[in-house]
């Protein structure tokens, strides 16, 4: 069965109370598990409103209750580091890491950051974007990791999703969705992804950070039926 990640992210603006109807949400469309994403403030110093977005980051200050949150809604979470300080902080919380595309960069020429080389040493699933097929790649066969097929720019329009890559590929597990038309990760399931990160929203007239690439719940929902309906019929 396909497994399914709603992409909370940032969208969540650091408020309880969304990020436990975006997981309700989430858990009530048929989703597998909710993602965050846990970054410090050197990383965001340049964003015109870097205060804002840093509430929005996984930090001690808030992990126990999102991980309370999860367990009461019955949701799988886990988050994507971005520093090593990250790793150690989730840890103790999650089943798995997803590591975003320009921190996987390395791995394709067969090299390994600080951040990946911690992730790893946790022993625990990984998914990583990347644009680029990794069958170069030592780590293209690596048991802990699960590729990704993504197009790194958001929002991309289906025009810019290369499809063949996934269905022709060994390497790509899965497809990480940038694109705002749900027939992109249908595509890509057709294409024998196993794997689809969507980011979602709780109301797409605000201007949460990332509401140009994420879908509404009645589309999250939508888009779960037809890729559920197709896992029943091709088997």
């Amino acid at each position: 069965m396909v497994f399914i990640v709603a992409e909370i992210g940032v969208n969540w603006d650091g408020k309880f109370e969304i990020a436990k109807n975006m997981m309700e949400n989430a858990k009530s469309s048929g989703c597998d598990a909710v993602k965050f994403q846990s970054f410090d403030e050197e990383i965001i110093k340049n964003h015109p409103q870097k205060s804002r977005l840093i509430k929005s980051s996984i930090s001690k200050n808030n992990i126990e209750t999102i991980n309370q949150l999860a367990k009461e809604i019955g949701i799988e979470w886990f988050s994507t580091p971005m520093t090593v300080e990250a790793v150690t902080l989730l840890d103790p919380y999650v089943k798995r890491f997803k590591i975003r595309e320009l921190d996987g960069r390395e791995l394709l020429d067969n090299k390994i950051t600080k951040l990946v080389e911690d992730v790893l040493k946790t022993e625990k699933p990984i998914m990583i974007s990347s644009n680029t097929n990794p069958k170069n790649s030592k780590f293209c066969d690596h048991l802990q990791i699960q590729w990704l097929y993504c197009v790194p720019k958001y929002p991309c329009s289906v025009d810019d999703i290369d499809f063949d890559k996934i269905r022709s590929s060994q390497y790509f597990d899965g497809y990480s969705n940038h694109c705002p038309e749900i027939i992109a990760p249908i595509s890509a399931v057709d294409a024998g992804a196993q794997i689809i990160e969507v980011h979602i929203t709780d109301d797409k007239s605000k201007d949460y950070f990332d509401n140009n690439v994420s879908f509404g719940y009645t589309d999250l929902s939508e888009l779960i039926k037809l890729i559920r309906s197709k896992h029943t019929t091709n088997n």
